[in-house]
């Protein structure tokens, strides 16, 4: 009996390396880029072997095998100011010499046309991970205020070069997706001038608007034209939930927690009073955590002209209450913690200075990354196990409201003490859930929802949930 074998057709050499050319070009091009506007980055099927990845198959733990290499050598990073082209330079460096713990993209072009770049440093860059919290900072939304932005790039190069050899680092990384943004305002940076101190050239974005005064406003309407730097950031907070963020100015030497803004303001010009969060103790412990490790912050001293601050720390609107602020933004409508961190006396200066800067910033910028594990965090579910979105949370007695992600998570910064999480979805009964916060690790508290037998109505009327 003769058998007939039918061979499949074989793809001849030149179109393989044709092929193999195309894909490693279309590879290169995306990586260059990486212009994702805070969506997931797609893991690059052809990046090269992960030290992580050789360590899990060679049957040792990843810390424990990176920690072997020794010291690594970021890209050469000195004290001095970079422009658009050396900032963006210096990222792509980073990211192209640690692609297993950094992943560079881009959450839109500002008015002139320069990306707004964002560095994600963790042991997870490209992807989400189920009950892993993010984290930003974002510095130089004010451009002529520059000493936020270099000292972004400057914990970029602590925390990609110490990751194998720094218990804490190696811990942040391995918990935690560190989101930096080094430049909210580049077009405002590029006219400004390094040792000006005062004044507002480089202040405003390029068409002439001041971006911590852009936001929507939860106390009053604001009037001021949207301008697109502040949408690509509102677009960047409704995909991916923060935590916990940190806002670096310059003009000042203070931490700065909400509200910024209040029912009062129509008298801002009058006098200044504190407007009170819900969570209140939790924002003081924040800006208290940055100040007490800051080298000067934490002593109240007043810059020239202004008068100090009690332990280096003001609630915003008893500084000056401005109409727009970001903070006051992140926390109403998305639940993100966030704080402003004015740094420097002089806003943009001498280059000289900057060595010093870091050494009064650097341990500060770890240790309030860390606070991000503080408080609650968990899953809501269903009865059988999935998770679900969008289900409404807050903590009782505190009335700002906070949501579920997509994955069913939910994190709250919270200090010690005892609280009462209450859940809503319009298709489910309501719940309440006690727990207990400790000082030394967050507390899980996972939640079961049941679907409504018939509608039930909770009362939402205390809690805040903007709508624009």
């Amino acid at each position: 009996m003769s058998h007939s074998s039918s061979a499949s057709p074989r793809m001849k050499p030149a179109t393989w390396y044709i092929s193999m050319l195309i894909v490693a070009f279309l590879y290169i091009y995306l990586t260059a880029i990486q212009y994702i506007r805070g969506e997931e980055l797609p893991v690059p099927q052809t990046v090269r072997q992960s030290l992580h990845a050789r360590a899990v198959r060679e049957g040792f733990g990843g810390s424990k095998f990176l920690s072997k290499q020794g010291p690594i050598n970021g890209p050469t990073l000195g004290f001095e100011y970079h422009n658009y082209d050396d900032l963006t330079s210096y990222l792509r460096n980073v990211n192209s010499m640690f692609p297993n713990i950094t992943a560079l993209y881009s959450i839109g072009k500002s008015s002139q046309g320069r990306e707004l770049w964002v560095l994600v440093v963790s042991t997870s860059p490209y992807k989400h991970v189920l009950g892993i919290p993010n984290v930003k900072y974002v510095a130089n939304m004010h451009g002529n205020e520059a000493v936020g932005r270099e000292m972004m790039l400057h914990l970029i190069q602590h925390l990609v070069t110490q990751y194998p050899r720094d218990e804490y680092v190696r811990w942040l990384l391995e918990n935690t997706r560190i989101h930096i943004m080094p430049s909210m305002n580049p077009d405002g940076y590029e006219v400004s001038k390094e040792g000006t101190c005062e004044g507002a050239q480089g202040r405003y974005n390029s068409r002439g608007y001041d971006l911590n005064r852009n936001f929507p406003d939860f106390f009053k309407t604001n009037n001021a034209r949207p301008q697109i730097e502040m949408e690509h950031v509102k677009e960047w907070l409704s995909k991916i939930q923060f935590v916990l963020s940190g806002n670096f100015h310059g003009g000042a030497l203070v931490a700065s927690y909400p509200f910024d803004n209040s029912a009062k303001s129509m008298f801002q010009s009058l006098s200044s009073s504190e407007s009170v969060t819900p969570d209140d103790d939790t924002f003081k412990h924040l800006a208290t955590v940055y100040s007490t490790n800051h080298k000067r912050m934490y002593q109240g001293r007043p810059c020239k002209g202004q008068s100090g601050f009690k332990n280096g720390i003001t609630n915003g609107a008893k500084w000056y209450p401005l109409i727009g602020g970001m903070q006051d933004f992140n926390y109403i409508w998305h639940g993100c913690m966030e704080i402003t961190l004015e740094i420097s006396c002089c806003k943009f200066p001498l280059a000289e200075d900057l060595e010093r800067y870091w050494r009064e910033n650097k341990e500060s910028l770890l240790r309030f990354l860390g606070e991000s594990h503080r408080g609650v965090r968990g899953f809501v579910h269903d009865e059988f196990g999935n998770p679900i979105e969008g289900v409404g949370l807050k903590i009782k007695d505190r009335d700002v409201g906070f949501k579920t992600t997509r994955h069913g998570e939910y994190w709250r910064i919270l200090l010690p003490g005892r609280y009462v999480l209450e859940a809503y979805h319009d298709n489910y009964e309501p719940k309440e859930a006690e727990f207990y916060v400790v000082d030394d690790r967050p507390t899980l508290l996972n939640v079961t929802l049941s679907r409504n037998s018939a509608r039930t109505v909770f009362d939402t009327s205390k809690i805040n949930f903007p709508s624009n």
